[in-house]
């Protein structure tokens, strides 16, 4: 491997803090979210800090274990001022080059990289290699703002202290930040464009389609009142056909749950072509690689006092190609979708 980087975390936090979950850590751990946020605080403290109550949800004591949902407040104590801390792990010059590779914008208060395809944006089960674990190489003091799946490539914000991470958060969870996607459809959506609106909720994905992951979890469309049950949003465009086989869709999702635009484009009878999850009998258009064509292609972020910030990521190789192949063009301008709502 290459040399290593000796970086010191400092974080200044102090006072009682009452932070609230956006909708994008909906299922995290209690105690997890927490370690993200403050990653200068120990395991044994964070246990202290549940087991007498200091740390709350919605004014309720609460286990590790919890499973937090979006709009829940957490009370935060006030917590040590931390000092330089020692025996870190250590960051490789390979992990530095790759991040570095990564960064498409970058100011004194964040960082916006082009997350490609398959690396995860945390870790979990069987996940090693993640942004999270890497975020060390791109300085001390990072923190991630928000997520995208796995296989979804484009923006993603990370900031360079806990108070850029406070203030972009911020944004997030008053639906202030304004994010789109690019999908390529596996038919073409019914109607062409809208609002998609209803509840979702956790299930298990069946064995219509001999699906190889059958009987792993995924979301599904559920009634008012369903246990669980969340209200999701989503304005979305067709940009442009290729007959039927395929469709250009701009999406903008007003709400943040779990694979949103991928239960919704299924919903609209033209999943996301490539998705392992939601699917459809309809075979892959011919010459488009078999993986999920989903791009954060675009955040516009407001700022007080300054002009909205507007990051946009080129799109994937394998999205490229298919936009070539079905001769969909860029160039072609993207309409406002909420002037219509």
């Amino acid at each position: 491997m290459g040399g290593t980087y000796a970086l010191a975390k400092v974080i200044s936090m102090s006072g009682v803090q009452t932070l609230i979950v956006e909708d994008s850590d909906a299922g995290s751990r209690l105690d997890r979210w927490f370690k993200r946020l403050f990653p200068h605080i120990a395991h044994g403290r964070v246990e202290k800090l549940l087991r007498t109550g200091q740390l709350r949800v919605d004014g309720k004591r609460a286990k590790g274990n919890l499973r937090l949902e979006g709009g829940q407040s957490v009370r935060i104590p006030p917590l040590p001022e931390p000092t330089e801390v020692k025996d870190i792990a250590p960051v490789y010059e390979a992990d530095v080059h790759f991040m570095r590779s990564l960064v498409i914008y970058e100011d004194g208060d964040l960082y916006a990289l082009n997350k490609p395809v398959g690396l995860a944006v945390q870790g979990g089960t069987k996940t090693a290699r993640h942004i999270d674990g890497l975020l060390p190489a791109l300085g001390s003091g990072c923190r991630l703002v928000h997520r995208l799946d796995r296989d979804t490539s484009g923006v993603l914000l990370v900031a360079k202290s806990a108070k850029a991470a406070a203030w972009a958060g911020r944004a997030f969870q008053n639906r202030r930040a304004k994010k789109m996607y690019w999908g390529v459809t596996n038919g073409v959506p019914k109607p062409s464009s809208g609002e998609i609106k209803g509840y979702m909720t956790k299930g298990v994905l069946d064995n219509r389609f001999g699906n190889v992951h059958a009987g792993k979890e995924v979301m599904v469309a559920v009634r008012h009142g369903t246990d669980g049950a969340k209200h999701a949003r989503t304005l979305y465009t067709t940009l442009s056909k290729a007959g039927q086989r395929a469709a250009w869709v701009v999406m903008q999702p007003l709400t943040g749950r779990t694979h949103q635009l991928r239960l919704h484009m299924q919903l609209l009878g033209a999943p996301l072509a490539g998705d392992p999850k939601y699917m459809t009998d309809r075979p892959l258009p011919g010459g488009l690689e078999n993986c999920l064509h989903l791009h954060a292609r675009s955040i516009r972020l407001p700022r007080e006092g300054a002009e909205d910030l507007y990051i946009e990521a080129p799109l994937p190789t394998h999205m490229a190609h298919a936009f070539d192949r079905l001769g969909f063009d860029t160039r072609m301008p993207i309409p406002d979708l909420e002037d219509d709502f």
